[in-house]
């Protein structure tokens, strides 16, 4: 009997690697997917996809805002999703979410450009990114509850972290993609045709997808509320207390999250802010000011490599600090990293003007280890906060709302700052967006310890 015992835990642990490692896989090539746009939007669709007549600032602007109408469909992603994730299940609503991003991804990489179909072009972009922006806004509360859900009560920080750092790893893969292309082809090859590569190699997402479905079921989380739900459906109808609960479930799970968990939607998105505003300031923007004539006129690789580093050091600061918020609460970490974050937003800049590649590297890492103080619990932090009924909706919804609030915009408020007046106010930017992250994470409770799979209604 001793001997099982220890068999049966190491069967859960190996599972239990196996759902973090294949949600991993998907987050990672979805944000690939999401990334390999922010990189071509700073290096190649100012001019591919919009008039030559155009300023190389205002074909910057132009290309950053198709960029934004990413994140304009991701609380609408979060919606569809969350809806259909906590109506059918958090597998089913992962899978459409990975297999629509990857062939939406693969279309981009087809695109004719404004040379040969002129203003059809950036339309059709726009539409592309749109998908983007729903599959991403789907995909983050499905991998996210596929591992929470499943997670150990003690380690559900630590395994919430694989599908956070999917976002590093499809960043790191994006940059890696556009590196290799670069080091392969002349600029001229590159700006004519070598770009579509990376999009094209998205398809991989597609055999994702199907792997998920044949290979994983779904959680323990979401079984149970399907248990409750038909132990009242074979209930007696007539009992008051049952038909009150019947019509309360009947309601779209969204809107229950609205009516339930109104202060943790907003919230939450607030807690995202500082994340969100950074992060796309370090991989999107510093990227074009970096390689720019008016900016640092720097190489393309020398940024491209500088933010690929960076990323790279968020990855280990991720797993510290969600197994840190397993033991000691996801709050206190949650509100260092936003602190640190806002003070390092006044170095940052005076390192990367040192034109030095290991101070911008240094400069960009430090944003990167700060941010992962936050990002690495967010998981296991947002899951906590609502009910297994409205949990897809409710956090999808709050993470969803504070990527639009803070990561729509943030290369383009980063552009007008600088140019108006000067990266000082681009610190400044980081250190607002931090503050109000600050004043979010101390508004909500710690939930270190909460029953994911308590049915409440």
């Amino acid at each position: 009997m001793s001997d099982q015992i220890p068999a049966a835990e190491a069967g859960v642990e190996q599972s239990m690697r196996r759902v973090a490692l294949t949600a991993l896989a998907g987050t990672s090539i979805e944000w690939y997917d999401f990334f390999i746009y922010g990189t071509a939007a700073a290096l190649v669709f100012p001019t591919a996809f919009f008039s030559s007549g155009m300023s190389e600032t205002v074909a910057l602007i132009a290309a950053f805002g198709t960029f934004a109408v990413g994140f304009l469909a991701r609380p609408i992603g979060g919606i569809i999703f969350g809806h259909y994730g906590d109506r059918v299940g958090r597998k089913a609503a992962l899978v459409t979410a990975l297999m629509m991003m990857g062939v939406a991804t693969t279309l981009i990489g087809l695109l004719p450009t404004y040379a040969t179909i002129g203003a059809l072009a950036p339309v059709l972009l726009v539409i592309l990114r749109f998908i983007q922006g729903l599959a991403v806004g789907g995909q983050w509360g499905g991998a996210m509850l596929l591992v929470t859900e499943n997670a150990p009560q003690e380690k559900r920080g630590y395994y919430g972290a694989y599908a956070q750092a999917g976002a590093a790893v499809g960043l790191i893969l994006a940059n890696l993609a556009f590196l290799g292309v670069s080091a392969m082809l002349t600029d001229d090859e590159f700006m004519a045709w070598g770009w579509r590569l990376p999009f094209l190699a998205s398809v991989v997402l597609i055999g994702v997808s199907i792997y998920v479905q044949i290979t994983l079921e779904d959680t323990p989380a979401f079984k149970r509320l399907k248990e409750a739900k038909a132990a009242k459906d074979l209930a007696e109808p007539t009992d008051p207390e049952l038909v009150e609960k019947a019509l309360t479930a009947s309601r779209s799970p969204i809107i229950e999250a609205l009516v339930l968990y109104p202060k943790q939607i907003v919230l939450a998105a607030g807690a995202f802010l500082s994340v969100q505003v950074s992060f796309y300031i370090l991989v999107a923007w510093v990227v074009a000011y970096g390689s720019s004539s008016s900016g640092l006129g720097l190489s393309r690789d020398v940024m491209l490599a500088a933010v690929l580093i960076s990323t790279a050091a968020q990855l280990p600061a991720l797993f510290l600090a969600a197994a840190w918020s397993d033991r000691h609460g996801r709050r206190g970490v949650y509100m260092a990293g936003a602190v640190l974050l806002g003070l390092w937003g006044f170095a940052l800049f005076p390192l990367m003007e040192t034109g030095e590649f290991l101070w911008i590297t240094v400069g960009l890492a430090g944003g990167q280890i700060f941010l992962a103080m936050m990002y690495g619990p967010q998981a296991a932090f947002l899951a906590e906060l609502f009910s297994v009924e409205v949990r897809y909706s409710g956090a999808s919804l709050g993470y969803q709302l504070g990527a639009i609030l803070g990561g729509a915009l943030a290369p383009t408020i980063a552009t007008i700052l600088w140019g108006e007046f000067g990266v000082i106010y681009i610190s400044v930017y980081i250190a607002l967006a931090s503050v109000l992250t600050l004043i979010s994470v101390w508004m909500l409770t710690e939930t270190r310890g909460t029953d994911l799979a308590d049915v409440k209604s």
